[in-house]
């Protein structure tokens, strides 16, 4: 009989390590049907990560480089947008862009006769 109480009890360790392991796998948080958490740049707001993402653009048109990383800092009392880039000589260039600032002034278009 002890072999068949060791058996059954090493089954029964088995079965408890499988479940033990799953529980641990599972995503952290409310169940099967919670969301996940919002992300750092997601609790900040829409409008600054449209503010980031429209600078980022904006940087790669006027320089067409190729954008490293963008994050809002810190500067002069308020945030802004410092983009590093690498350009076509693979020169590393850090941009700084205040979204709050009004746009430059666009040259006007050659009338088209």
């Amino acid at each position: 009989m002890s072999s068949r109480r060791s058996f059954t009890s090493s089954v029964l360790a088995l079965a408890l390590l499988a479940m033990s392991a799953s529980v641990l796998a599972a995503p952290r948080g409310g169940g099967r049907g919670a969301p996940p958490p919002p992300m750092p740049q997601q609790r900040s707001g829409h409008h600054e990560s449209d503010a980031l993402s429209d600078s980022v653009r904006r940087i790669e048109r006027s320089t067409r480089g190729q954008v490293l990383s963008a994050e809002r800092v810190p500067y002069d009392g308020r945030d802004v947008n410092r983009i590093k880039t690498v350009d076509a000589h693979g020169r590393v260039r850090v941009y700084m862009d205040d979204p709050q600032a009004p746009p430059p002034p666009q040259p006007p278009d050659p009338p088209t006769d």
